[in-house]
């Protein structure tokens, strides 16, 4: 039964830039990014900020982060900070949300080395964290002045970020690009955009909003724009799981972003419909945006405390922790030492039900983290699909809802023909 579900489904397979956030213990991949991969990435920066309750422990990411500031501040006591560790300290400080404390450190730094761009850019970044919008464009304009060729075009991009909210108050859609998000009728349209404004639209637009979301990963408005140039490209299952994201996790309520919102979705449940009750036609599905990377971190960050491994279970297993699987040239794959130890062990994850084949009655079936319209063009990658298989005798009909199931993991670390992760005698229960 797995062999011919792995058969099935592999039929369907076919120099960083950065600025405006320094830190020389980040290390980014060639941008744009997959999807999936930026947004895991952005989620773990993003998390960084996440001060931990009163009492309990820092998550891994965050705890790295504080014993790197730790250190600065103690090197800093002993001598003057050189201006490499002072841009180093205050983009930690910016990254953990301590924004008054990154000023502290590089306001004096950048005085005493007015040249040294990285100072001049985490500064401007810092500034735009502590809401003054005025100082922050100031030392962007240095930063752009300082900063060299292949950082000049971020620079500018951020630059035109800070100096357009100042203008123009409220929570509106920045103006980055000079393009209106339309299709070709003139109105907005899910998947679609005219061909006006794709011409005008830049090459490169994606690696430059995924920058920017990565330097200011807590940006709602950045995270809009991302989905608009997600849709812009026909990715319209990743634009409206960006789009929801803007208003359930960060509560923006743009009206523009409202109407986006419910035209995209409207075109996601139309397309998982479809696929579900006649055959797919993928001519024009083929996305126009081409990833240079898998995901933009080049060293993974763990930012959530791992609670202790129960023998019993069930152990809550998060799809973060499934990216970090990682595949050679031969596919063979290297698992995160928690994942391993989990082999064996009661799991519990959340996800969408991806049946293989016209059964009704699944006694097998894929669980992926986001509901999928067209399987042959939006499959995610392998590390980002389990095998679920019900005890014998047991079947469940296909749902579109999300399911939460509880069995058994077993890790494929020897057989390429096989998935990397089964869940079996697994119980399956609807989410509401």
């Amino acid at each position: 039964m797995r062999f011919a579900l792995a058969c099935a489904l592999l039929l369907l397979l076919g120099p960083a830039a950065r600025a405006g956030l320094h830190y020389s213990g980040e290390t980014f991949a060639d941008l744009p990014s997959r999807w999936r991969g930026f947004l895991l990435d952005q989620r773990l920066l993003r998390n960084l900020a996440v001060k931990p309750a009163r009492g309990a422990p820092a998550g891994a990411g965050r705890a790295r982060y504080e014993q790197e500031a730790a250190r600065l501040a103690k090197l800093a006591e002993a001598r003057k900070l050189g201006a490499d560790d002072a841009a180093d300290l205050g983009a930690v400080y910016v990254r953990l949300g301590e924004t008054t404390r990154a000023l502290e450190v590089l306001r004096p730094a950048q005085r005493a080395h007015p040249a040294h761009y990285r100072l001049a850019a985490n500064l401007g970044t810092a500034w735009q964290m502590h809401g003054d919008l005025a100082q922050a464009a100031a030392c962007l304009e240095l930063a752009l002045r300082l900063a060299p060729g292949k950082y000049q075009k971020a620079e500018q991009l951020h630059l035109k970020l800070v100096r357009g909210r100042a203008r123009a108050k409220g929570d509106n859609l920045d103006n980055l690009f000079g393009v209106r998000y339309v299709g070709p009728g003139g109105a907005y349209e899910a998947g679609k955009l005219a061909p006006a404004q794709r011409k005008a639209l830049p090459t490169s637009a994606v690696a430059q909003a995924q920058l920017l979301a990565l330097w200011l990963p807590a940006d709602a408005r950045l995270l809009w724009q991302l989905a608009e140039l997600a849709n812009a490209h026909g990715d319209v299952t990743v634009a409206a799981a960006m789009m929801d994201g803007c208003v359930t996790e960060f509560g923006l309520r743009a009206p523009e972003l409202q109407a986006h919102r419910r035209s995209v979705r409207a075109a996601v449940d139309a397309r998982v419909k479809k696929a579900e009750t006649t055959k797919v036609d993928h001519e024009g599905h083929a996305l126009l945006f081409k990833p240079r990377s898998s995901r933009p971190l080049a060293s993974k960050l763990v930012t959530a405390a791992l609670p202790p491994i129960s023998a019993k279970g069930p152990n809550v297993m998060a799809w973060e922790l499934l990216a970090d699987t990682v595949l050679d040239r031969r596919f063979r794959p290297t698992f995160a030492r928690y994942l391993q130890e989990l082999n064996g062990k009661q799991v519990v994850l959340s996800g969408y039900v991806q049946p293989v084949g016209d059964d009704p009655d699944l006694s097998a079936f894929l669980l992926v983290e986001h509901p999928i319209g067209c399987w042959y063009c939006e499959m995610p990658e392998i590390v980002a699909i389990v095998l679920v298989e019900l005890p014998a005798g047991r079947t469940a009909r296909p749902t579109r809802g999300q399911v939460r199931v509880t069995g058994k993991l077993k890790l494929n670390a020897t057989d390429p023909e096989n998935f990397l992760y089964l869940v079996s005698e697994a119980n399956l229960r609807a989410l509401e």
